[in-house]
């Protein structure tokens, strides 16, 4: 009886068991995925409604469909949406490009040489995570105020570094810890100097990390309205998320408008992560798992 049963495999009643577990859990999940994409669907048939007619029916589907919010928008020059998305991507791409070289060289230092003022260093940059950044923000109005360093082209650049390194830091330094020295003594061996050795043998192994570090920087300087906010009064010099605000009044608000400036404004970032979908994946995981 044993030897029937292990051939069997499952029992019926183990079958329908984990059939209905099966897709219950997919239920769940698809559940999950329709309630992360309703808002974007939504977000797209309400930009093609008037004003009057989404104040009328918030939900409802557009009865007839037009492209006039994003004709606005695009001829309107009073908005400047297109000009707020290049500053982004100058912005976020300059401080990302910053922040995961010197988080790398920094973070390497810190796991690898020892000298002294070593731990003062970790604690200085360990205390960059603790620190809440928006309590820094009339500090740094200030600073900026006074150095004349606000309303620049370079202006937000300065604490988005500034406040991307700690955690890059913190994150390189702990998978450079993981990788054996073994390798560099044995590239000094060969006569590898300190920088090949740092950015031709250590960097190409830390790319999972470093891409962690990107993928988590380029979100969060695009997404960034707090800093922008107070330091850049020049409408040339807007970001997206201040752009998003023209169209909130003090009153009123038109938000087919603003629905069809966030399709617009989404799109470097959705072709951002479509052209490097496989790349994210891997750096999350690793950024989770190393290996």
């Amino acid at each position: 009886m044993v030897n029937n049963k292990k051939k069997s495999g499952l029992s019926p009643a183990s079958k329908i068991k984990n059939s209905l577990l099966y897709i219950v859990m997919n239920t769940i999940l698809m559940v999950f995925s329709l309630s992360c994409i309703f808002p974007l669907v939504w977000m797209f048939y309400s930009s093609l409604k008037e004003k009057r007619e989404f104040n009328a029916d918030i939900m409802g589907l557009p009865k007839s469909p037009s492209f006039s919010n994003y004709k606005a928008i695009i001829t309107n020059k009073d908005y400047r949406i297109f000009e707020s998305v290049i500053n982004s991507l100058r912005t976020t791409l300059i401080s990302v490009i910053l922040i995961v070289i010197f988080g790398f060289i920094v973070g390497y230092i810190l796991s690898r040489l020892k000298f002294w003022g070593n731990r003062l260093l970790n604690l200085i940059f360990l205390m960059g995570l603790l620190i809440p950044i928006h309590s820094l923000l009339v500090p740094i109005y200030t600073v900026f105020l006074n150095t004349n360093l606000n309303n620049k082209w370079f202006t937000l650049i300065i604490p988005y570094v500034a406040f991307g390194l700690p955690i890059a830091i913190f994150l390189v330094q702990g998978f450079v810890k993981g990788i054996p020295i073994e390798l560099e003594e044995a590239a000094a061996i060969d006569g590898s100097s300190f920088s090949r050795t740092l950015f031709g043998i250590i960097m190409p192994i830390c790319k999972p990390i470093l891409s962690t570090v990107a993928i988590v920087q380029v979100f969060s300087c695009w997404n960034e309205f707090s800093f922008a906010l107070v330091l850049m009064k020049d409408r040339r010099l807007w970001t997206v998320p201040l752009a998003m605000t023209q169209f909130t009044g003090q009153f009123s608000s038109d938000y087919t408008k603003i629905m069809a400036a966030m399709l617009l404004t989404m799109l470097p970032i959705v072709v951002f992560y479509f052209a490097f979908s496989k790349q994210i994946i891997k750096g999350m995981v690793a950024g989770a798992v190393k290996g």
